[in-house]
């Protein structure tokens, strides 16, 4: 192989998930940084001749200071000689006067010597006497301007290996403005033999049928529910013919798979309950109907994959929607056969609320789930 690349992208160090609480939120975000290990390990073990980090590193272009304190650390802890890394400013993170990749910035000063950020809009260097890369880093949160193709045009009789990273949209929507767009034959029409890009978070070669590949790699960890393919980087083998297509392979990096679920029943609640779920975030949908024994189940089993103030959950990150979890009530009158009269008439008035209302209707549901916990309370007073 002439030359072997690994390309990583939306790191989003220091985002946050606000719709976690704050364990699961720390967590989360504390992953995005940890990793950057296994990204850059992946480097090592291929022996890559440079790492290419195509924009939106972190969330926001002047982060708090932990996130570019710690990503400097992750650099500095690694003696490379032999291999460089390049930090293209996205959208998200664009080059600003006063931002983390200002040359005033002190995240600057703390980056060995390897590491390079792209600060200027014609950016070149020379990888090898064969290679060079190309790169034009984002100035903004939004442009119309296709940075792709304000790289240089390979010249006659250049026959080098020309690497080109950017960062924006290859997607065409009639009618929609594109945020940082590029063109689907920018490497063509460049010359370049791998365009690298950021910003979509799944894993993504936008061009399997032409002879240079523009890839996404997507996030190395995922940011949300629902994205396709998150959680890897690309490694790029480049060999000594040209003439031969760049063979890229995606390799996973991810700590946490995201999952939404639907449980359709208090066994289905114990069978993933039964599950490791030490490295999955996820979102449960509660769909079916249940007693009050039961949701008194439900809830137990719920807890321990949430977890409490003084045991860890079994899911890494736990959301629970319940909107289409139905409270059956007809058990209640037995439990509150010894309760004190005002419960009781408590209880009847919700009880005849929830048979009026029907299982369809949102009054009728907070009555059963008022009557759950009358059930609760009684249960623990007798307890």
């Amino acid at each position: 192989m002439a030359l072997k690349l690994v390309h990583t992208a939306d790191w989003h160090l220091g985002m946050t998930f606000p719709s976690f609480d704050a364990d699961a939120r720390l967590r989360l975000s504390r992953a995005r940084l940890e990793a950057i290990d296994r990204v850059l390990g992946l480097a090592e073990r291929y022996t890559a001749h440079a790492v290419l980090c195509a924009g939106d590193l972190f969330d926001d272009p002047d982060p708090a200071s932990e996130w570019w304190e710690g990503l400097a650390k992750k650099l500095q802890a690694r003696r490379w000689t032999d291999r460089h890394l390049f930090l293209l400013p996205g959208n998200h993170d664009p080059l600003t006067h006063n931002g983390v990749y200002s040359k005033s910035h002190p995240f600057r000063a703390a980056l060995p010597d390897w590491a390079h950020v792209v600060d200027e809009d014609n950016y070149t260097f020379e990888l090898s006497a064969d290679a060079v890369l190309y790169a034009a880093p984002c100035r903004s949160k939004s442009e119309s301007r296709d940075l792709a193709l304000t790289l240089p045009e390979r010249v006659p009789g250049d026959r080098r290996i020309r690497i080109g990273m950017v960062h924006g949209q290859t997607f065409d929507l009639p009618k929609y403005q594109m945020n940082f767009p590029i063109a689907p034959d920018a490497a063509e029409r460049r010359g370049l033999d791998y365009l690298a890009i950021g910003d979509t978070h799944s894993y993504r070669d936008v061009t399997p049928d032409a002879h240079a590949p523009t890839v996404y790699p997507g996030t190395p960890e995922p940011t949300h529910f629902g994205e396709k393919r998150p959680g890897h980087a690309a490694v790029a083998y480049f060999p000594q013919d040209r003439r031969r297509r760049a063979l890229v392979r995606e390799e996973p990096v991810a700590q946490y798979s995201w999952e939404v679920l639907t449980l359709n029943g208090l066994e289905e609640v114990r069978a993933l309950c039964a599950r490791d779920l030490s490295r999955h975030v996820l979102r449960l949908v509660l769909d079916f109907r249940v007693g009050m024994d039961g949701l008194a189940e439900v809830e137990r089993l719920l807890s321990e994959l949430h977890g409490t103030p003084a045991v860890h959950g079994k899911a890494a990150a736990l959301q629970v929607d319940r909107e289409r979890l139905e409270l059956d009530t007809a058990s209640l009158p037995r439990v509150l056969d010894d309760a004190p009269d005002v419960i009781r008439t408590v209880a009847s008035r919700l009880e005849a609320l929830a048979r009026a209302e029907g299982h369809e209707s949102e009054r009728g549901e907070y009555a059963r789930r008022a009557l759950y916990q009358l059930y609760r309370l009684v249960r623990e007073t007798k307890a």
